[in-house]
């Protein structure tokens, strides 16, 4: 069977040669694990998005767990998350012995209902310890809230995976809460494969953050392995984790880095596109933001829900590839039966999901690819809609 050449992929990155030579850089120098790279990508990051420190880490994941450590969770405290989310978010929570606490979504938003959160601060003192909000698909997520949440004794954590770079009057999402946490995942406005930045203001929870995510160790190895003096001893000082990033995927993620505004500006044009025919597919639902956004997601809501796998499939068929974002965590298994979950009990985030498509958007995806994702979704929607 011959390939399809023609097909346009859901996501894909953009590399040049600044990217290449990055890694060539590190190749030759001979360290290839956690050094210079790693810490000069976490200088210039910090300085991106104006915070005192950052911390890369080898996953978002591995931040957020890094995060409800450095908040001090603890077994059986419950923290808030949205049900419409990847299953990162909520699954950390469980790897302290905490409760998550799920949360529906605001109406007519993919995003957790912060209502409800105010409901439970103000009705249940203590009944939340954190929350963990989501800036879905790289739109803010009420950041107005966050300060009072704090103010009311209870953590934030920020789900930054899909928002880099996005500021709000507040600044660069990240420094709403006592921590942000970043994703450099391959489908990312920049990416390092897979990685992650931590950012807080807080340098006794960034040191522990830094400790914590190589074993507990009291140093880098890169300074005990690179020293031109004796340097072999180290102490043990925390129950740690293997949770550090390489060389070679922060010297990636500084080339990136030094594109990230061109790069969100491609996917800002890529969804502006989508936005401007809008009009010709009566019955969807197009996002449209009004502050900044990442557009790491475009999230369409097709007519009927029993539409959706259906126009997935022709779109496939015609080449075009999709996504779903997301199966929200009341409907797996897991969830749903470790704390007998119902859809009933999330109305929001059932309406959303069963007619949601994400379409191609990315730093790989550009307005020529757009172009025919428009003109074959017509396809679609004239053979079911007429």
């Amino acid at each position: 069977m011959s390939q399809n050449t023609d097909f346009i992929p859901y996501a894909r990155p953009r590399f040049g040669p600044e990217e290449e030579e990055a890694v060539l850089r590190v190749l030759r120098n001979g360290w290839l694990t956690t050094g210079s790279e790693c810490r000069a990508f976490e200088d210039e990051f910090a300085a991106f998005v104006q915070m005192p420190y950052a911390i890369t880490v080898s996953s978002a994941t591995a931040g957020l767990h890094l995060a409800l450590l450095g908040m001090n969770i603890q077994k059986g405290d419950r923290v808030a998350v949205p049900t419409y989310t990847f299953t990162a978010t909520a699954e950390v929570i469980l790897y302290l012995g905490a409760e998550p606490v799920l949360i529906d979504c605001a109406p007519d938003t993919f995003m957790m209902d912060v209502s409800i959160l105010d409901d439970l601060i103000l009705h249940k003192p203590n009944f939340l310890r954190a929350i963990i909000p989501v800036h879905f698909g790289g739109q803010a997520c009420y950041p107005d809230f966050w300060s009072s949440a704090r103010d009311r004794g209870v953590k934030v954590i920020e789900d930054c995976a899909h928002a880099f770079p996005v500021t709000t009057d507040h600044g660069y999402l990240g420094d709403l809460g006592d921590i942000g946490v970043y994703s450099f995942y391959a489908n990312k406005t920049i990416t390092t494969g897979e990685g992650g930045m931590v950012v807080t203001r807080n340098p006794q929870v960034a040191q522990r953050i830094k400790t914590l995510r190589l074993h507990g160790i009291d140093r880098d190895a890169f300074q005990r392995f690179q020293s031109t003096q004796p340097a072999w001893f180290y102490d043990i000082v925390d129950a740690g984790y293997k949770y550090n990033l390489t060389d070679i995927q922060a010297a990636i993620g500084r080339a990136q880095l030094r594109k990230a505004h061109t790069l969100k500006q491609q996917r800002q044009e890529v969804a502006r596109f989508y936005q401007s025919h809008r009009e010709s597919f009566p019955g969807w639902i197009f996002p449209d933001h009004a502050g900044d956004c990442s557009w790491h997601l475009f999230p369409a809501l097709c007519p009927r829900a029993e539409d959706r796998d259906r126009i997935i499939q022709k779109l496939y068929d015609l080449g075009v590839g999709t996504s779903v974002h997301y199966i929200p965590l009341h409907r797996h298994t897991f969830w749903r039966t470790r704390y007998n979950l119902k859809p009933e009990q999330f109305p929001v985030a059932e309406s959303l999901w069963q007619r949601e498509l994400s379409l191609p958007i990315g730093p790989g995806i550009g307005l020529p690819e757009a172009e025919k994702v428009v003109d074959r979704l017509h396809k679609v929607h004239r053979e079911i809609y007429g």
